[in-house]
């Protein structure tokens, strides 16, 4: 019986890793719009996806990154400015895209564009400070992709959004795992709508990489500048001590960092070129062997672990 269970397995994941590797045909003849592409997985992702060949739309929100884009690429790879979080400069955008496809479609659009800051404390925080991050996590996703979907429904394309880990594990205050909780529902909800026209949607879930989303430098001082700003009744409730325990925590997460952002837009490239790509890929260690397993776990068991390795107001009982 062993015998049989073992030849089902290793036919199982044969069968797994054939379909892994199965990839689609013509891709020079196909158009993939990336967002964020000013520095880290957007600017790699436009790279590695113009060494393979295919036609990419670059959107930069600097006029500076997107120079320093064309000058690391074919001619074939095209840049345009885009703020995700104006309408008219999405619009705009997605005009240009029309204009350069045109009856082909687009085949993949990818979300990247995102920002991080500010985070801290829910208590530390204003409404102001959670709309800054939704407005380019969410809102900027949402936007962008209802602008381009009638190109990548004629195309029969992609649709590849870059959610988080902390879409599945709410780690921090903030609007960043707020953000990422509801890319994963949009993404969920425009996969089965979308199925029905033969466009496939996927989620990246990265765990914690060196980019400037995670730079340590700009935490710190996004978050300084909040305590700064924070009424003497909870600096005193919160201590500094608990300043210090935070600044401690995000050297430590800076330390562990994994720095290949490669294993991100393989993800990336996979789920636009693959035949049959995933819904969801979880990259890195840390989202493989953590924060995913995290994510199944009764929510005790999920409490304690954070509580373990977060900071503790002075006030606490």
């Amino acid at each position: 019986m062993w015998l049989y269970l073992a030849v089902f397995v290793g036919l199982y994941y044969l069968l797994h890793w054939y379909r892994e590797r199965q990839v689609l045909s013509h891709l020079r003849d196909k158009y993939v719009f990336i967002t964020g592409c000013d520095s880290g997985f957007g600017k790699l992702l436009a790279r590695q996806l113009d060494a393979r060949g295919l036609r990419v739309l670059a959107a930069c929100l600097t006029e500076k990154g997107a120079e320093q884009l064309r000058g690391q690429t074919s001619d074939r790879l095209e840049t345009v400015t885009l703020d995700v979080t104006k309408t008219e400069s999405v619009a705009a955008a997605a005009q240009w895209v029309k204009e350069r496809v045109g009856e082909r479609g687009l085949w993949g659009l990818v979300n990247n564009a995102g920002i991080s800051l500010p985070t801290a404390p829910n208590e530390l925080l204003t409404k102001q400070d959670f709309v800054t991050i939704l407005d380019v996590n969410l809102l900027g996703v949402i936007d962008v992709t209802l602008s381009l979907l009638p190109l990548v429904r004629k195309a029969r394309g992609r649709v590849v959004n870059v959610s988080s880990i902390c879409g599945r594990v709410s780690l921090f205050g903030g609007g960043y795992c707020i953000s990422k909780y509801g890319v994963e529902a949009f993404s969920d909800s425009l996969r089965r709508e979308l199925s029905y026209f033969g466009v496939k949607v996927a989620m990246i879930e990265p765990g914690y990489f060196k980019t400037a989303v995670t730079s340590k430098e700009r935490f710190l001082k996004s978050f300084l500048e909040i305590w700064d700003q924070s009424s003497p009744e909870v600096k005193q409730i919160y201590g500094e001590k608990f300043v210090a325990s935070y600044k401690k925590s995000a050297e430590q997460l800076e330390q562990t960092c994994t720095q290949d952002l490669s294993l991100v837009t393989n993800c990336m490239e996979h789920a636009l070129i693959a035949c049959h790509p995933r819904t969801r890929y979880s990259a890195g260690w840390d989202a493989k062997l953590l924060y995913l397993p995290m994510s199944y776990m009764p929510t005790f068991l999920v409490d304690a672990i954070i509580y373990w390795g977060s900071p503790s107001p002075a006030k606490a009982l």
